[in-house]
């Protein structure tokens, strides 16, 4: 009997100790993705292989400065915006012209926002699993969290009109920016990864590997889909790569650092201000640039300008 409770208390120890060492791990992801990091490739001040773009400001317009903005489209003279932070993740519908918020549903609480992208009359919204504050030892939320971190993560499907959820689909890993080409979704996932997805079913079609020139371009965040090309974000960067939709090569970068004095440091600790969100005005021709946290929306033009200029 006494061998048997010991094989017992063993076995409750190595049950314990996995969970601690997932615990771990969670809580490592998720300050890794709220906190400064080693310096990536893909921020390292290396010379671009790509065209650069300065720009020139047409237009701007109010953003709500509580929008910790993930997700960003154009639809019919309206902003749709996916708004993040574990608790208060919002969907959003905004007229452009005065920031005014037109419709907004909340999302589940224990889910964290991300990418946003319409497909035939339906907005399709990332929403993983971010732990925020709840300790380890709530343990419904531990189980869920480990069943996402190791199996899938979710998406909500609304419709367009009434922001009434429609269906609930799943895709494999992580998911932070989302858009789409004629037939397939694009999705980041943080690394310098995209993956496509079938629109219907959600399941993987493949695989686009990031090169700006022979360096892979890490942490690609927000997505826009502009004539043919993958606009993207880089998490805390104050540039957009454009790349080849076929090659994943970039093919230029955008330099936004000149609109960060426009843009009050606001004190909003552990969050920060920073560029994400990209909305395309196909009709119109327009680009339209935001970041989390910001005053402005701005339209931009983009020029070129010599490589290393200033």
């Amino acid at each position: 009997m006494a061998s048997v409770m010991s094989v017992k208390r063993i076995g409750i120890i190595v049950i314990g100790l996995l969970a601690l060492a997932t615990i771990a791990v969670m809580l490592l992801k998720r300050r890794h993705s709220t906190t400064a990091r080693s310096t990536p490739v893909a921020l390292r001040k290396t010379q671009a292989v790509g065209s650069v773009f300065g720009y020139e400001i047409v237009g701007e317009y109010p953003h709500d400065t509580e929008a910790y903005t993930q997700g960003l489209i154009y639809i019919d003279g309206f902003l749709y915006e996916s708004t993040g932070i574990t608790g208060r993740s919002s969907l959003r519908k905004v007229r452009l012209e005065t920031g005014e918020i037109i419709q907004q549903h909340a999302v589940n609480p224990a889910d964290f926002a991300e990418g946003l992208t319409e497909w035939r009359g339906r907005l399709l919204q990332l929403t993983p699993r971010r732990r925020g504050n709840a300790p380890p030892w709530h343990l419904r939320k531990f189980f869920e969290d480990l069943k996402r971190h190791f199996g899938k993560n979710i998406g909500v499907t609304y419709d367009i009109e009434s922001f009434a959820p429609r269906s609930i689909f799943e895709y494999p890993g992580d998911g932070w920016g989302l858009t789409h080409d004629e037939t397939r979704l694009i999705m980041s996932d943080g690394s310098a990864t995209l993956r496509f997805l079938n629109p219907e079913t959600f399941a993987e079609l493949g695989h686009l590997e990031v090169f700006d020139g022979n360096e892979p371009v890490e942490y690609l965040n927000e997505l826009e889909f502009v004539d043919g090309k993958i606009y993207a974000n880089v998490q805390r960067q104050d540039r957009i790569a454009i790349i080849q939709a076929d090659s994943g090569q970039v093919t230029g970068w955008i330099d936004l650092a000149g609109l960060k004095p426009r843009n009050p440091q606001l004190s909003s600790e552990p969050l920060h201000p920073a560029l994400n969100g990209i909305a395309y005005d196909a009709v119109g021709g327009r680009l339209f640039v935001t970041g989390k946290l910001w005053p402005k929306v701005f339209q931009i033009r983009l020029k070129p300008r010599p490589i290393g200029a200033e």
